[in-house]
């Protein structure tokens, strides 16, 4: 049996891996954790990836908490995928599980059986059929992570931009108390968006973005540092 490796990445020196960390561990305890920070989407930059993929052997795995941990740019994603597929290693992740390797894998050998009449005809047809929807899921995958990130950025330079216009101010009265629920929501959103944490905006795009006085961002921000979520 190979070895497992988890793979981690964040943007900045100030994010924490320890979300990811955890998600891999706890369904993968014994999985290797390779820690990487890169602000970039090529992998030409990110060493400690090419490192491992240098030393990977076939039956080895490899888990990502999502495929925005692997690449933000679809095509060269797709490519590595594919390249680590035909070395026979693994690939998981934990947040799209439809694109593992396994599920490729089960398209590709795992078609309608040939009957050894000329219905073969008809029937390796539709196997290619199901093998290209098989590459169509995975190369989707890689590029909604790469246009996430792309449309994020230009809905909060537009919103910053239409508060700027219109004269108001984005946020919560200094003072003002969120309900639990809202507080939940907005910690959330500051772990998913900020790039102190998973995301890759600035502290003030993100209270542009979320809607919470510049306090209250910081107090939550505090708080998922701490633990206090």
């Amino acid at each position: 049996m190979g070895k497992i490796y988890g793979y981690v990445r964040i943007s900045t020196k100030k994010q924490n891996m320890e979300r990811q960390i955890r998600n891999i561990q706890k369904e993968y305890p014994e999985a290797v954790i390779i820690k990487e920070v890169y602000t970039g989407t090529k992998f030409q930059g990110r060493k400690e990836l090419n490192k491992l993929i240098k030393q990977l052997k076939a039956g080895d795995t490899v888990v990502f908490d999502s495929v925005s941990r692997m690449s933000r740019d679809a095509e060269e994603g797709f490519q590595v995928y594919q390249d680590l597929y035909k070395k026979g290693i693994e690939l998981i992740f934990l947040k799209e599980h439809h694109i593992d390797t396994m599920t490729y894998k089960a398209a590709l050998h795992n078609g309608i059986p040939l009957t050894g009449t000329n219905v073969d005809y008809i029937l390796e047809g539709v196997n290619k059929y199901l093998m290209s929807l098989a590459k169509e899921q995975i190369r989707l995958a890689f590029l909604q992570s790469q246009k996430e990130v792309t449309d994020l950025r230009q809905r909060t330079k537009e919103g910053i931009e239409t508060a700027r216009i219109n004269g108001k101010h984005i946020g919560l009265a200094s003072g003002t108390k969120l309900v639990t629920k809202r507080s939940i929501e907005c910690k959330e959103k500051i772990q998913k968006y900020s790039r102190d944490f998973d995301g890759m905006l600035s502290d003030k795009e993100c209270i542009q973005l979320i809607g919470i006085a510049r306090g209250t961002y910081y107090k939550y921000k505090r708080e998922i540092k701490d633990g206090i979520c």
